[in-house]
């Protein structure tokens, strides 16, 4: 496959346009929704779509599309929030692991053992379960169990990079075990890191909807896109719609994350050979 410069994709092109303008639209909902998300009218309840209601009202009267619209802060925030305190923890421990090597290294690979030995939605829902319903809940639930992930990925490629050649110049200059981290291995791995983000970062997005689903995250009237869905799970015959929005907008950055994260992912292979 020829290489190409990974910004002149045009599906990466594509896929970074639609995150960057939903992560807006989120940012900007107050000023893009043309209506309060919470207010219900039961006079203009299933309203098809219209100038008003771009994507109509649901079995409350409310604005969808103000919905959708605000719904794009809890569901995309909350994962970015997991994802980013995750990753920087689990990198974190990875690099000091592989780099130290011994009985951290040793403890570390135990811990991930035995973590993955149960899947990683069960193993959530476990935790849930002892902390208790609500999204700061289910986002401290996806921390204590991603940043294992992560951990293992970074403690690998450091057990790679360490074998360097300008790990052992660094050494050999006196460099301290924090700074050949945070300047020599680090900068060396973290390309291969966010691309794994950037792949788990649509898992995140599908686990924190699927609590919210399931009522155990963001509670009504707050807009969420899995509650959503969970709320228009009684009309889905009657009225599909309802469901089909807010599963829309999961599938589609959810797609775009993936293709975002696979595709780094070839080319930095690409790179490497």
């Amino acid at each position: 496959m020829e290489r190409k410069d990974f910004f002149k994709k045009r599906t990466v092109c594509i896929c970074m346009i639609i995150l960057g303008v939903i992560i807006l639209a989120g940012i900007f909902a107050m000023v893009i929704a043309p209506h309060n998300p919470a207010e219900a009218d039961l006079t203009r309840k299933f309203l098809r779509p219209s100038v008003a209601f771009p994507m109509g009202t649901d079995h409350m009267g409310r604005c969808i599309f103000s919905r959708i619209i605000y719904g794009i802060r809890p569901t995309i925030g909350f994962a970015i929030l997991a994802s980013a305190i995750s990753s920087v923890f689990g990198i974190f421990i990875g690099i000091l692991s592989g780099y130290i090597g011994g009985i951290p290294d040793s403890v570390l690979m135990r811990i991930c053992d035995v973590l993955y030995a149960f899947p990683s939605l069960v193993l959530t829902l476990v935790i849930v379960s002892v902390l208790g319903a609500g999204i700061q809940n289910i986002v401290l639930s996806l921390i204590l169990v991603q940043w294992v992930w992560f951990a293992r990925v970074a403690r690998n490629l450091t057990k790679n990079e360490k074998e360097k050649a300008y790990i052992a110049a660094s050494k050999l200059s006196a460099s301290s075990v924090f700074l050949i981290m945070r300047k020599g291995i680090f900068p060396n791995i973290i390309p291969q890191m966010i691309a794994i983000i950037t792949i788990d970062f649509g898992q995140t997005i599908l686990a924190i909807s699927g609590f919210s689903f399931l009522g155990l995250g963001v509670k009504a009237p707050n807009p969420e896109w899995g509650m959503m869905i969970n709320d228009g799970r009684a009309y889905m015959h009657s009225n599909p719609m309802l469901m089909f929005w807010p599963g829309m907008m999961i599938l589609i950055v959810v797609l775009c994350s993936n293709i975002l994260g696979d595709s780094l992912r070839d080319y930095l292979e690409e790179k490497s050979i």
